[in-house]
Parts: structure tokens; sequence; C-alpha cells
């Protein structure tokens, strides 16, 4: 059953544990919640039309302390639906289960409990702040682009560090783009509207309509539309503006993509540059890897590192011989050094897999800090927390946290540090 078996399969108790188990040393400093936000798959009708990221909401999290690792804890995600399935934050101390397409976030207290449906976000037309929200390290206010099916405009919100509504801007659209991402910069915000799209509520690749990437100020305005061949957006890594260009580095694949089905398609890191009148694509890395971050104190200025997971789940494999049975996540993270035009590898055990990696800052360097990632480990059929020092990315993991149970791959989370 492709996407409901291994480290898919659902979980279907809510775990407290306490004082876990821990192979190496888990960093003094340390000390906060990592949270992953994803998909449960329970209680699928038809499993043969089971589509991957689907499933109830269910957060992981797990609580570090001056080197233990305090509690490990999953919750679903209680609101109608369980729809909040995509994203995990924080904003003006308060913690988010991030939804797509126009579903409101819920809020979840310290352990993880669903407090209600949140309003962050939310403005007059019912728009709440999207599924991949991004923080500027410098004004702590929060951007994100929010889309509805049905609507033929999308916003971008903008909340500020206490949690208010600063600026809605409307950008309209000839129907509903799939904006799961988009890119910000320290002057701008970047989107794109693909083929992917609503054709009513359905989602599906619409090939007669044209790619096109937006750009608008950060404070509003008209946008600035480029076209571009069409191609496939999954997520970006960062962008930042040099000089009248801007520099925007996201994962991309050549279309059609079949929502329902994404097997075909090779998700590969991409530079495009975007001049006053066109885009200048580049190729960083061709082999298939997805699910990127950055040390978020360089979000939307230059930088040099980035880490993205090595990706199967389009059935090319990254590592031959690190192919999970059902050909869906590989078992390897790669750090992109980006001015030295160079990738470093880590691979785990030839029969686990990874998914996301979160990077924790701990000293000045852009690189000083470190990885965090639940792997899935077959041979207890269960997930560790992996923690890798991001300066030693190809030397063995400094700890490894061993949860007492699965945690299903997929979608994204975020390290809390303490307040």
């Amino acid at each position: 059953m492709k996407y409901l078996d291994n480290h898919f399969a659902p979980v279907a108790e809510e775990i407290t544990a306490f004082d876990l188990a821990v192979t190496g040393r888990i960093p003094d400093e340390l000390n906060g919640r990592y949270l992953r936000n994803g998909p449960n798959p329970l209680g699928v009708e038809d499993p043969a039309a089971h589509i991957w990221g689907m499933g109830q909401g269910m957060v992981h999290g797990i609580r570090l302390r001056e080197g233990r690792a305090q509690w490990y804890r999953n919750r679903f995600v209680r609101t109608p639906g369980f729809a909040p399935m995509v994203h995990v934050l924080e904003h003006a101390g308060r913690v988010f289960a991030m939804a797509e397409g126009g579903l409101p976030p819920a809020e979840l207290d310290d352990e993880l409990n669903t407090v209600g449906l949140g309003d962050l976000g939310r403005t007059p037309e019912g728009f709440t702040a999207g599924a991949h929200a991004k923080h500027d390290p410098v004004t702590g206010e929060l951007h994100s682009l929010s889309y509805m099916p049905g609507r033929d405009f999308v916003q971008h919100i903008v909340t500020g560090a206490a949690g208010e509504i600063v600026r809605a801007t409307t950008i309209p659209m000839p129907r509903t783009p799939f904006l799961h991402d988009f890119a910000l910069t320290r002057n701008h915000v970047v989107l794109w509207d693909t083929p992917l799209g609503f054709d009513g509520f359905d989602c599906r690749w619409l090939p007669q309509h044209p790619t096109r990437v937006g750009v608008m100020s950060r404070s509003g305005g008209d946008v600035r539309w480029l076209e571009i061949g069409p191609v496939h957006v999954s997520h970006t890594l960062n962008a930042y503006d040099d000089g009248d260009s801007i520099v925007v580095d996201l994962i991309t694949a050549e279309g059609p993509f079949d929502p329902a089905d994404p097997g075909g398609i090779r998700p590969v890191l991409d530079r495009w540059t975007l001049t006053a009148d066109r885009i200048h694509q580049r190729r960083i890395d061709d082999r298939p890897q997805d699910f990127p971050r950055v040390n978020e104190a360089y979000t939307s200025r230059p930088y040099r590192y980035g880490y993205s997971a090595a990706s199967a789940l389009y059935g090319v494999p990254f590592v031959p011989d690190g192919v999970t049975p059902d050909g869906a996540f590989s078992n390897a993270l790669v750090k992109h050094d980006l001015v030295g035009g160079t990738a470093e590898v880590h691979r785990f055990g030839a029969e686990e897999a990874v998914g996301e990696a979160v990077f924790v800052a701990s000293g000045s360097e852009e690189d000083e800090g470190y990885l965090l990632t639940y792997v899935h480990n077959p041979q207890r059929d269960a997930a560790d927390l992996v923690i890798l020092a991001a300066q030693d990315f190809t030397g063995d993991p400094v700890a490894r946290v061993h949860l007492p149970g699965r945690v299903p791959l997929g979608l994204h989370g975020n390290w809390l540090p303490d307040r």
C-alpha cells in the first residue's frame, strides 16, 4: 500500500514518554522543543487511491533541556477534519499548527494539546496566514501568502511581532494557484503561478496555463509578472536581493504534475535570478531532493549554506543503495555550499529513511549549529531524533534520541527555543 506502510504507516495512539534513551550526548545548549507537523493517514477507505501528504494532522514533539530528552509527545490536531497538517511554528508567544488552502491554523499549548482554532493572520476576507509563513529575522514580522480554492485572488499577509495584522495585500489571479510556498527577500515578495492550480475545487495540472513568476514590494502595490517555461515549484530554500536582481533558490521539477500520483517527476535544486524583464535559470544540483532548509537568521538575506533531504519520493533514488522498500524517502541529507559550489552528503543506514532537517544555530558562524531530524529506524519500527553537527556534517551523529513509536515521514517543523 503506497505511502501507508513502513515509515508512512499511521500512528493510532497519542503517546507521552519521559526521560528518553539517548545514544551519544545531547548538546547542553539545545534547550527547547523540536516540533514537526504532518499527516497521519488513519482510516483510509481506499488505499489504492490514497495520496501521500493527506491524513489527520498530528504534531510530534521532543523537549530537550540541559543535555536530556525530557519528554516526547504526539498529539492529534483536534480541529474539524484534523486539517492543520502542514507546518508548525511559533509567533508572538503562541504555537500554531498550520493548514493549507485558507483553512485556519490550530493553536497549541505547551504540551501540544489543541486549544482551538487560531486567528493568526486572519483578514476580513476570511484568509489566514499560509502554511509556509516566514519570519523576518530582523523585524520579527511574519509574512505569508494565503489562497483559497474558488477565489480569483491570493493575499500577502504581514503579521507584526506582537501578533497584529500590519498589512494585507490582495493580488488578483486568473484562477486559484496551488501556492504551497513562496519567496521573501529584504524588499520583495516572490510568488509563482504555475499550471498546478484549482479548477473549481479540484487541484490539477492545467497545461494551457502559462507559468508566471510575480515580484511585488513587501509594502504592497502592483505585481510585476515574468513568464517562464512550464515548471512545478515545490519549496523555497531562500531568496535575497542582489543589486537590481533577485536571487531565488528553490526546488523545481518538470511537469506535468498529478497531485493524485506524484510518481514520474524529479525534484532538483535550481537558482533563478530575476531581472527587470527575464528569469535566468541555473541548475545547482540535479540529484533528486526536497524539503530544503536554511539557518533562519539568514532568511531573506544573502547566505552560503542550505540543507535538503535526498528524495526518492518521485521514483528517482538519490543514493542507489539507500532506497527504502517503498521507493519513497531516501536515507541521506545534503549540505550545500552555495558559494563554494560543493555539496556534502550524510548517509544514514541503508534501510533508514530521513525527512526534513531543521537547523538550530549555536554560534555566530552561519553553519555553526546542529541539524535536527526524525529518522525512521526499521530495526525498532520507530523513529529516532538524530542530531548532527552542521560543521561536521558527514561525521557520526552527535546524538540519537530513541522515540517510543513511529513518526510518519513528511512535511514540516521548527525548533522552538526556550523563551
